[in-house]
């Protein structure tokens, strides 16, 4: 709508964006009038008009089967368009037009803003189907009536209450008719089902809503006055009653045809089992979470007693094995603790990494500099805690083997994402300045624990690749290459 209105007419932001607030709101009258809606606005010149939205209704059948935005149609062709935009009123003169066989009313309704005419809303009815019409239809229109008097008079949308239709509640969904004093007038089947739920056990028509709607909801002190005002329809205003039984989410909209209110339409949705699902994944989170944490305290206290019993062992290889098994433990622990507090079974792996590399950094013989390059991005838990513990196999390797008492030197972690995004990879090079390898050294043949480890999880559990080898001018290179998937 931006591109048309802009390229073919006159009007500026601010039309623009009542616009904008029009065509959220209209599925409203669509529905209400059995109609579907067009919103043609003149050219720039006046010579023509284009139409820039269209609206099918969900109550009928639809007029069009071709999408109408981007026409173009001459002006003087359509005579109902022409007297709606120069006489600023609701044009309903003239024959049925015929259309593929099928006869269909075309009314006309000016689009007004502060009491200018910006455009035109084409409603075209199919009469193919015309019935006698049931008491809930004769609402329906009645209603559908009174909005386009409010939109040619300028008073309809509400300036500010733009409304996400995907959430609100739709006019199937539930309708009430309240006179000006909040009496309903008329409730539709569904609306008077979910105040069943919500534990009304008389009929709705005749009662003071707010005050009906009020009682309903449980509360510990007086009756909610603001409650009561809300439901009457006072304001166009949104908000979800919750009951015993049932929830319901209400939408007030103020009728004003001719200037004073003469009443409203509530529009309701029963949304007790989506609030209920909602809870229960809250609760599963929750849940989730604490498992987590739960998990993490365990693995803290199993590295704690490793820790104690490494220092009563006398063998320096026992020591060295059980401190080995403290470091593997913690590298899951972070993981762990990284997952209570998310919501989700993803996780930001650059911090864990941090923290990988500052823990192990703690064993260096020498002064060794950890640092870290790139970004490892959000990995799924399944993949975060295998790859945790590679990167604490392999930094501890490159600091223990790497490097000799005393020596200076630098351990460098870069992680690089790439790939589609069916097919997305982490490149990981670890690479350290160090003594470098043994002239026959062999990665996959070589029976350090270590590597034994990190082989099994990255070709086993991660699907990727792994080698080690010469770097380019001094030490150690680490090469891993696994799938990913996640945000970058």
């Amino acid at each position: 709508m931006n591109e048309l209105v802009r390229q073919h007419t006159a009007l500026g932001d601010t039309d623009l964006e009542w616009l904008h607030l029009l065509v959220s709101e209209w599925q409203l009258l669509s529905d209400l009038s059995f109609a579907d809606l067009v919103l043609w606005v003149p050219t720039r010149d006046g010579t023509r008009y284009v139409s820039v939205a269209q609206m099918r209704p969900n109550t009928g059948p639809t007029s069009y089967q071709d999408d109408m935005v981007g026409h173009l149609v001459p002006r003087g062709r359509r005579p109902l368009l022409d007297a709606a935009l120069d006489e600023g009123r609701i044009v309903r003169e003239g024959d049925p037009e015929w259309r593929e066989e099928v006869p269909v009313r075309v009314e006309s309704i000016p689009v007004r803003r502060e009491g200018r005419v910006l455009g035109v809303i084409a409603r075209n009815t199919n009469l193919l189907t015309v019935r006698t019409p049931s008491r809930l239809e004769l609402t329906y229109l009645q209603s559908a009536s009174d909005l386009a008097q409010m939109i040619a008079a300028g008073s309809f949308p509400f300036p500010g209450q733009q409304v996400d239709m995907d959430a609100s509640p739709r006019v199937g969904d539930g309708l009430l008719r309240l006179d000006a004093e909040g009496i309903v007038q008329y409730a539709s089947p569904n609306a008077l089902s979910a105040y069943h739920r919500l534990g009304l056990a008389a009929d709705l028509v005749g009662l003071h809503l707010g005050r009906a709607t009020a009682e309903l909801a449980p509360s510990r002190g007086p009756v909610d006055e603001a409650l009561v005002k809300l439901a009457s329809g006072w304001a166009p205003r949104e908000t979800e009653v919750e009951g015993e039984d049932g929830v319901i989410q209400l939408r007030a909209i103020p009728l004003k045809p001719k200037g004073t209110r003469i009443g409203s339409l509530v529009l309701l949705r029963d949304v007790t089992e989506l609030r209920r699902r909602e809870r229960e994944l809250i609760t599963k989170d929750a849940t989730i979470r604490e498992i987590h944490h739960r998990v993490k305290n365990n693995l803290q206290t199993v590295a704690a007693l490793l820790r104690l019993q490494a220092r009563r062992i006398d063998s320096d290889r026992g020591r060295e094995a059980l401190e080995e098994a403290v470091r593997r433990v913690g590298s899951i622990a972070i993981v762990h603790e990284t997952l209570s507090q998310n919501l989700d079974e993803r996780v930001e792996f650059d911090e864990i990494a941090d923290r990988v590399l500052a823990m192990v950094a703690e064993i260096s013989p020498g002064k060794v500099t950890g640092r870290r390059s790139g970004r490892f991005g959000i990995l799924d838990a399944e993949v975060a805690t295998p790859l945790s513990m590679v990167l604490t196999e392999v930094l501890q390797n490159a600091l223990e083997h790497g490097f000799r008492e005393g020596d200076h030197g630098t351990v460098e972690v870069s992680a690089v994402r790439g790939g589609t995004r069916k097919d997305a990879r982490l490149l990981i090079t670890v690479q350290d300045d160090g003594v470098g390898l043994p002239a026959d050294f062999d990665p996959t043949r070589a029976g350090n624990l270590g590597l034994q480890i990190v082989r099994t999880l990255v070709e086993g559990e991660l699907g990727g690749t792994f080698d080690m080898v010469p770097a380019p001018e001094k030490g150690t290179q680490v090469i891993l290459d696994i799938p990913v998937h996640g945000e970058k």
